[in-house]
């Protein structure tokens, strides 16, 4: 265990390999692409019709239902989401 340690604070440095998890990463492009609007439409589509609503009680049927205007208000959601990295609390 002692040579794993050493081998790993070489790597990462003095601190440690229990400090890289409390690293930030700082890229030019985001680590997860935002979705397309067909990519949303897509995974819309592929929705299973008569299924159980989830904890927010929204039938598949209504999101279907919603065609583009919905499809465009979800894929709007997504990317608040994955841009803000937070989730709404409504």
């Amino acid at each position: 265990m002692a040579s794993w340690r050493n081998h790993s604070s070489q790597l990462f440095g003095e601190h440690g390999i229990n400090d890289v998890r409390q690293r930030e990463i700082h890229t030019a492009e985001p680590l997860v692409p935002e979705p397309s609007a067909f990519e949303v439409e897509m995974a819309m589509q592929k929705l299973k019709r008569h299924k159980s609503p989830g904890i927010y009680q929204i039938p598949t049927d209504f999101i279907k239902a919603g065609g583009r205007t919905i499809c465009s208000e979800i894929h709007k959601l997504i990317n608040s989401v994955l841009n803000k990295e937070e989730l709404p609390e409504e």
